[in-house]
């Protein structure tokens, strides 16, 4: 019996394509911001928002 729940991990980290996308800030921008903050999810996404003002 497998277990599909456990295949994805709960702190993977984002693309900067679709962080980009998400935010609707530069490609450039989402590399920044994830470099900076990897697998914080929490915190990439509230430096998106900023930078997406």
């Amino acid at each position: 019996m497998s277990d599909k729940k456990n295949t994805i991990a709960p702190t993977q980290g984002y693309e900067p394509i679709p962080f980009a996308k998400k935010h609707r800030i530069s490609v450039e921008d989402a590399k920044a911001i994830l470099a900076k903050h990897g697998d914080d999810r929490k915190s990439a996404d509230k430096e998106g928002r900023r930078v997406s003002l």
